[in-house]
């Protein structure tokens, strides 16, 4: 038996799940323990916890009183929060003093505060990949059709594009049709420019690149790829992924493997 008590601090989509399947077959006999968010975390999450409370987005005090209580000694954040429900912030009286302290609240310096609390409390908050590597694709094809010369040097070219863009912490997520950039990710997110990435290149032969930024923290911040982007892609005509080798977690990577060799659509792995 383990007595590795695991905080889950639980976002919206499938990344929370996956998570509890993998640590359970990984840490076996660890309690598993849920924050859940109103209006993000699924509720089906409670029926495969070992305990779930649930908060609003901003309760970083009565998340951390749950985590003391059921004994948790370290912590990991799964699946993101709309940003409707961060600007709908309603911060308790820890997320204040927090907040007072921090210069810079860009999402790095918030998240960095974040896991300064947890510390002081005796939880560590551990790297989002944690017990999930095998989500994680090595360099090269990873799925779909084989590409050729030209698709491998779109990919190329997109893939050093968001390496720059997320350098400078616009996004991490470009378009690219043979050559030119067609669409950067901003603060709308990734299937917003893949949507309109595809509309500028009329809906073929496009490459989505996604990337991690330099010096990313991965306790906060892991790029993703999951059913809903293989979706997006095809809708918009994206016939391209190529992301960043050991970086990119591939949430439900059997039904993305299956969704790409039937629709075509190939993702390729490059590392920085």
């Amino acid at each position: 038996m383990s007595d590795t008590t695991i905080g889950i601090i639980a976002g919206n989509g499938i990344y929370p799940e996956t998570f509890i399947e993998a640590a359970r077959k990984k840490v076996p006999g660890a309690k598993l323990v849920v924050a859940g968010f109103h209006d993000e975390t699924k509720a089906e999450v409670a029926d495969i916890a070992d305990a779930m409370e649930w908060f609003r987005v901003g309760q970083l005090g009565g998340l951390i009183k749950f985590f003391n209580k059921q004994g948790v000694n370290q912590a990991i954040m799964v699946g993101q929060i709309a940003p409707r429900n961060l600007f709908d912030l309603r911060p308790d009286m820890r997320t204040l003093m927090m907040l007072s302290k921090v210069k810079e609240r860009n999402a790095e310096s918030l998240f960095g505060a974040v896991a300064n609390e947890l510390s002081k409390d005796g939880i560590e908050l551990i790297d989002a990949t944690t017990h999930l590597e095998e989500l994680l694709p090595e360099p090269g094809h990873v799925c779909g059709p084989k590409l050729k010369k030209r698709a491998v040097e779109d990919a190329e070219f997109g893939f050093r594009t968001a390496k720059a863009t997320s350098a400078m912490d616009i996004g991490q997520s470009v378009v690219v049709r043979h050559g030119t950039v067609l669409a950067v990710e901003a603060f709308e997110g990734t299937n917003a420019c893949i949507k309109r990435g595809g509309e500028l290149g009329r809906g073929k032969s496009c490459t989505l690149a996604k990337v991690s930024k330099p010096n990313q923290d991965f306790r906060f911040d892991v790029p993703c790829l999951g059913a809903l982007t293989i979706e997006a892609c095809l809708e918009a005509g994206v016939t391209v992924i190529v992301c960043e080798a050991r970086k990119t977690l591939m949430l439900g990577r059997a039904d993305v493997e299956r969704l790409c060799e039937e629709q075509g659509i190939t993702i390729y792995a490059l590392e920085a």
